[in-house]
């Protein structure tokens, strides 16, 4: 097929079923870039100042993006619902903004409203269980204001999950581990596995009666990094109904650029420094990166781990989850929101149909979401609500 042809029917596909995305940093690039200050970042064109904005997000096909309202885990407690909340508000803040693009999101049937007119869905997705400092009742109020996953940890563990990439302490989910993702399946909110340890990832699945989600991961097979997802995970969506959103930072989709990560943070404890204090680490990083330059992930690799998720867990279990703003480091070809479609041309080259690229960019994960949602609603019948359900405008439903 010739160039132009792909680019037809890449153009075809993505007018019938815009993208979906599983995680974007923006909110939190906002705070650390201007302090949520919407008149400092002009987000029709951020002039490269974040991997995101509406010219972008247009011309990459995005009809609707999960907005990560992430919160470091540096802090806990009521700090860290604090500054989720501040997140939480930034997204209203952005639609609000720009009603033109942007539309508020709370279910499936808003990110269908939203298309027909014409503005991109905002739909939000707490990271990491930290978010919620040990409390259902604070969970149930991020839902209450529009949350639809929690992520159940970021880089370090909770007290009730344990992470991929901290030292196992819980050994998966504690009881109240169990209650959480329980009382998510009540409320209709998505249970997210990435950043989750293997043994989590399996008590989740254990548990959940409704289908989880990887927000933004990739698939172990190829690279055995940690944030990755083992193949024998992978092979139980089918079973749950869930869906693999695979990222594209490139430590996760290049084997070369995992080891180079591996090296260079070897290099900074040398000197003396903690990898994770970023601005401690700056000066070390530098010198390493002057005598190690560092590889180049490429798209044909997250095609790969598209292709390998497809293999394991079905057509119906993958989907697509950038991370864009959240890293530092992406494939060339995918540097940032507009270059979605030039994932889907590389997919139709090697023979993908219409209806599962349909699948893979948004058709699966919505179909999640809206079994999720009615589970919730039986759930919540069978057991009793010890919350009002909420509407897409914030009112108690009926």
């Amino acid at each position: 097929m010739s160039i132009d042809g792909v680019a037809d029917r890449v153009e075809t596909i993505l007018r019938a079923a815009p993208i979906v995305d599983g995680h974007n940093d923006l909110p939190w690039a906002a705070r650390v870039t201007c302090g949520y200050d919407l008149a400092r970042l002009n987000l029709r064109d951020t002039a490269g100042a974040t991997h995101t904005d509406l010219t972008r997000l247009r011309a990459g096909r995005v009809g609707a993006q999960f907005w990560s309202v992430y919160v470091p885990a540096s802090l806990s407690g009521q700090d860290a619902l604090a500054a989720t909340l501040e997140q939480i508000d930034f997204v209203r803040q952005m639609a609000a903004a720009y009603p033109a693009d942007l539309a508020l999101a709370f279910g499936a049937d808003d990110v269908a409203a939203a298309r027909e007119r014409g503005r991109i869905a905002c739909l939000m997705g707490a990271e990491g269980g930290h978010s919620i400092a040990c409390s259902l009742g604070a969970l149930r109020m991020l839902y209450a204001l529009g949350v639809r996953y929690l992520t159940l940890t970021h880089n370090d563990n909770v007290p009730w999950a344990d992470s991929a990439t901290d030292a196992p302490a819980a050994h998966g989910l504690t009881s109240f581990g169990r209650e959480v993702v329980r009382e998510m399946n009540r409320l209709g909110m998505l249970v997210d596995l990435s950043h989750v340890s293997p043994e989590t990832m399996r008590d989740a699945l254990d548990v959940s009666e409704a289908p989880v989600i990887f927000s933004h991961s990739s698939c172990r097979a190829l690279v055995d990094h940690p944030r990755n997802v083992p193949d024998a995970v992978l092979a139980r969506l089918p079973g749950n109904g869930g869906v693999c959103m695979v990222t594209f930072v490139s430590a996760f989709v290049s084997e070369q650029c995992r080891e180079w990560g591996l090296e260079l943070d070897a290099y900074v404890r040398e000197q003396g420094v903690d990898p994770a204090d970023r601005a401690a680490a700056e000066e070390p990083a530098a010198e390493f990166l002057r005598r190690r330059p560092r590889p180049r992930a490429t798209l044909a690799q997250v095609a790969d781990h598209v292709e390998h998720a497809r293999e394991v867990a079905g057509v119906t279990g993958i989907g697509l989850g950038g991370d864009y703003d959240g890293c530092t480091d992406l494939p060339d070809g995918l540097t940032d929101v507009s270059c979605y479609p030039a994932l889907f041309a590389e997919l139709v080259s090697r023979g993908w149909s219409e209806g599962d690229c349909e699948l893979l960019a948004g058709g699966n994960v919505l179909r999640v979401l809206r079994r999720a949602e009615r589970i919730g609603a039986e759930l919540a019948a069978r057991r009793g609500p010890s919350l009002a359900r909420y509407t897409a405008d914030g009112l108690p439903g009926h």
